[in-house]
């Protein structure tokens, strides 16, 4: 039985029994209207980030006697399920797949958790639940439902510390603190992504500091820290110039050099320096493979809006109706309101004949999205 009542618990869990009762609850609800408001408040935030640096593994349950016993072959079911359901987040946006991926994760993963398996399976199958469940935070992310991914991720990060898993942790911490950026939560985004470097720092690739430094430098460009910024723009550059040095876990694939761009180009976007956010944004575009529509549209209106800075009116409205054009990335609620934000951002140049085309494109996208 499901419901669509937000879920009540918020603290991080003081033990393993109580973070898997909390991430079954979290499964049983509906997803329903999209939300801007982050219910999590600051103090449960930093208090869960503090108890997830200074933790200790919980280790594993192993040979415990129930019926049932687990073995590599249900790890890689698993494993294949996340891979599924991640493609089809980047191609239809986070709304598609939430419902099914929440009835298995209910349903076929957590079980597992509380059936027999020897120290290795244990150790991987943990790791594939904590990939689900970090996928459902994400999900609910996209599609607007904020408060329900602030407690996924809460919950997430709280399973990685059963096997010590300090990368994916990190990870988590990551996406928060994209999550909070997101939200205008600069504040919050910036210990997020601190948290996530110095987390991860010393048990992660390369590949995985670069995108945690990405996103440290995304909040701090939130912030007008421009020094600051600046400096972990480096960073993930330094780490990313190292990346295939590193035996990356398959959850890491996406980091390529067009990802990595693709965060760089947000962080001159939002400090405002027009020329180098339109230099990486169209580099950014231009490593996207097209199959990942939303990040693209995501591209290729962080390029309209740097287009907008530097006075070019008329190539911002082509580039953000090419992006509007994708239409498979309007699925995505993050989408919407990068489209949105723009057509805010244009009304002062409501007049032009090249605006009020792209505002009825808009329109009609949107009106098709209903129909589709």
């Amino acid at each position: 039985m499901t419901t669509t009542v937000a879920p009540s618990g918020e603290a991080y869990a003081g033990s393993l029994p109580e973070a898997l009762r909390s991430l079954d609850e979290l499964a049983g609800h509906e997803m329903a209207g999209a939300t801007s408001a982050l219910l999590v408040p600051d103090s449960s935030i930093d208090a869960a980030m503090l108890s997830w640096l200074v933790s200790r593994p919980d280790g594993l349950r192993v040979n415990a006697p129930t019926s049932r016993r687990v073995g590599m072959r249900d790890v890689a079911a698993v494993r294949t399920a996340a891979d599924m359901f991640m493609r089809l987040d980047f191609l239809y946006g986070g709304g598609h797949g939430h419902r099914a991926l929440r009835h298995y994760f209910r349903h076929e993963v957590l079980p597992l958790l509380d059936a027999s398996y020897s120290e290795k399976v244990g150790s991987c199958l943990f790791s594939a639940a904590a990939e689900i469940s970090q996928l459902l935070g994400w999900t609910a992310y996209d599609s607007g439902q904020h408060a329900l991914a602030d407690r996924y991720l809460l919950s997430t990060l709280r399973l990685t510390q059963v096997v010590d898993d300090r990368m994916m942790g990190a990870r988590i911490l990551s996406n928060m603190s994209h999550q909070a950026n997101y939200l205008g939560h600069s504040a919050r985004a910036v210990r997020l992504s601190r948290a996530s470097s110095e987390g991860g720092r010393g048990r992660s690739t390369p590949r995985a500091m670069a995108l945690f430094a990405a996103h440290e430098a995304r909040a701090l460009s939130l912030t007008q820290d421009r020094v600051g910024a600046s400096r972990a723009m480096n960073e993930a550059e330094r780490f990313f110039d190292r990346a295939e040095s590193g035996d990356d876990p398959d959850w890491l694939s996406y980091m390529d050099e067009a990802e990595l761009v693709g965060e760089l180009c947000h962080c001159f976007r939002d400090l405002k320096q027009g020329p180098d956010a339109v230099r990486f944004a169209e580099r950014a575009v231009a490593l996207t493979d097209p199959q990942y529509a939303r990040t693209l549209g995501f591209c290729r209106m962080v390029l309209a809006q740097s287009q907008l800075l530097n006075g070019e009116l008329e190539a911002a409205v082509a580039t953000a109706g090419l992006a509007v054009d994708g239409g498979d990335a309007l699925q995505s609620a993050r989408f919407q309101r990068y489209v949105s934000d723009f057509q805010r951002a244009l009304a002062p140049h409501d007049k032009s004949p090249g605006v009020q085309q792209f505002n009825e494109q808009v329109r009609r996208a949107m009106s098709r999205l209903d129909d589709e």
